[in-house]
């Protein structure tokens, strides 16, 4: 997951309102449950010291839901009478959760938004290409290559003018692949999706793909069904969402070997079948006290955050700035902070990670992570 847009969130000073709502409308009497939840959410805020303005907002921020194309959850957070941020979930809380907090309670996100990488679709025929980028919520245009149409305007004899025919309409369908082929290579460094899906017919995919640098294809998978000018096709959805689920779950196993190896003796040095890379020990940081003082050096690159970890609502200290944290309020102050606030260790990690443009990924139940539940891989070694 990366973090970019949480940073608004961390540019101006707290005390935050954070609230994850179960927004889906399923059932006859979902208006007056939602009205309820509303009202519980508000009620919690109040308790916990809320400023009545910036409770006023989120009020009205989530009266304004519309009754169609909802998504299943909501999280929003609010600090001096404004909502900052209204983030749509792929799925919905199993819990509603309002907090009044000095850091903002980002760490929920981690398993409620789309942490699937987002993939480019190209939409391929014999004369161009319609690109578009995905995600679990969103599809957005992002270009087309344009390539020749070769028509003949009389009919075709079994002759010599066969073979000619034949060979023009092959060089232009030549030249059209070369040209998509071309297009996506330049515009992958803008779009920075991770995987690319060719959609078209066979032949026209497998040409194509012909063309792409070896860096592209290895990310370059090819779907069987839909066209340019297909609508909706619901196997063509179902092996984009394959696709984008594959993707993560490499990038979270690759990431869990380098912390595996990282985190190892000196001189032990392993590599797994996933081809990762060997950060080497200490290219590693497990539990509260070694992240914090990682995140305080800029060094952490993925963290790596459990389902339920027990870590997470550690207290910590903090100050202004997202390098400014540490284990022990007497630490805050030999940082130069001169009055320390408490904060819970994933949210402050959290913020941290941000500024220092690092990514976060959940570890699900049942795969093997870090002690505490709080971990990271890291840039360099000491």
């Amino acid at each position: 997951m990366e973090l970019g847009f949480l940073k608004p969130l961390f540019d101006r000073p707290g005390p935050w309102a954070s609230v994850y709502i179960d927004t889906t409308r399923g059932t006859e009497d979902a208006p007056a449950q939602q009205r309820l939840r509303e009202r519980a959410v508000a009620n919690r805020l109040i308790d916990e010291g809320a400023d009545a303005y910036t409770t006023r907002a989120l009020m009205l921020t989530l009266a304004e839901e519309p009754v169609s194309g909802t998504p299943p959850g909501r999280a929003l957070f609010a600090a001096g009478a404004e909502v900052v941020l209204d983030i749509p979930l792929v799925r919905a809380p199993l819990v509603g959760e309002a907090a009044w907090s000095t850091l903002p309670h980002t760490s929920p996100l981690v398993g409620l938004v789309d942490a699937l990488p987002p993939c480019v679709i190209a939409y391929i025929d014999r004369t161009g290409a319609d690109l578009e980028i995905r995600d679990s919520l969103r599809r957005v245009p992002v270009g087309r290559a344009e390539g020749r149409e070769w028509r003949s305007h009389r009919s075709v004899p079994e002759d010599r003018y066969e073979w000619h025919y034949r060979n023009k309409t092959e060089n232009i369908w030549q030249e059209n692949a070369e040209l998509i082929a071309a297009e996506l290579t330049r515009r992958r460094p803008e779009i920075g999706a991770e995987a690319l899906v060719l959609v078209g017919d066979a032949r026209e995919r497998r040409a194509v793909y012909a063309q792409l640098p070896e860096p592209m294809r290895a990310m370059t998978v090819e779907a069987e069904r839909g066209n340019r000018s297909s609508a909706h096709d619901d196997q063509l959805e179902r092996r984009i969402t394959e696709v984008r689920t594959e993707q993560a779950r490499g990038r979270l196993e690759s990431a869990l070997e380098r912390f595996r190896v990282g985190r190892g003796r000196p001189g032990d040095h392993r590599s797994g079948p996933s081809g990762a890379v060997d950060t080497g020990p200490g290219g590693a940081a497990e539990g509260v006290p070694a992240l914090v003082d990682a995140a305080r050096s800029h060094q952490v690159e993925t963290m790596l955050m459990a389902e339920a970890a027990s870590d997470a609502a550690r207290d910590v200290w903090i100050g202004p700035g997202p390098d400014q944290i540490a284990v022990q309020r007497s630490e805050a102050h030999a940082m130069g902070v001169a009055r320390p606030e408490r904060a819970r260790a994933d949210d402050a990690l959290m913020r941290s990670a941000a500024g220092a443009d690092a990514n976060v990924l959940l570890v699900p139940q049942g795969m093997r992570g870090p002690s505490g539940g709080l971990g990271a891989v890291l840039r360099w070694s000491f």
